[in-house]
């Protein structure tokens, strides 16, 4: 009786110990999409400070786009500030509505990092295509930030346009 006693204990101490990981991770991966909707948000609504906030000012984030217009990318905090400076100087609100979708198991939260992948198309008077986003973060001092960014530009049936 003792051992089948002992028994449960440990399997219930297990079956707690698996559920009280999952809802971590399923609270880390929460506020990791409210992060990413909010630095859009920011973005589109021209609030540098929440904006900046949302990402981590370190040496090594770095910032990347491409379409079948343009490619640019900046490295490190310092030029991806600069790099927006201009934008946030001389843009004005968007109203645009912003579709995301989070591709199913697409983040994967190791640790302080988590790499997450979705498509996101901003609809408005730009007629800009639907895009693959990239984002990887860090948590720094129980927040997580952003520490990179890629988007792509989705073509009808992803073939480049030349």
């Amino acid at each position: 009786m003792k051992t089948s006693s002992k028994i449960l204990c440990v399997g219930v101490l297990m079956i707690l110990t698996i559920s009280v990981n999952a809802q971590k991770k399923g609270g880390e991966v929460e506020a990791i999409k409210a992060l990413i909707e909010r630095e859009t948000k920011a973005f589109f609504e021209i609030d540098r400070k929440t904006w900046a906030d949302s990402w981590a000012h370190v040496p090594y984030a770095f910032w990347s786009f491409a379409d079948t217009t343009d490619v640019n990318s900046f490295s490190g905090w310092e030029q991806i500030e600069k790099g927006f400076a201009d934008y946030f100087r001389t843009a004005k609100p968007s109203t645009a509505k912003i579709e995301r979708s989070w591709l199913g198991l697409e983040v994967k939260v190791y640790g302080n990092g988590a790499y997450v992948r979705f498509n996101q198309h901003v609809k408005d008077d730009s007629r800009r295509p639907p895009q693959a986003e990239i984002r990887i973060l860090e948590k720094i001092n129980g927040q997580w930030k952003i520490v990179c960014v890629s988007v792509i530009a989705l073509e009808k049936d992803n073939e480049p346009r030349r």
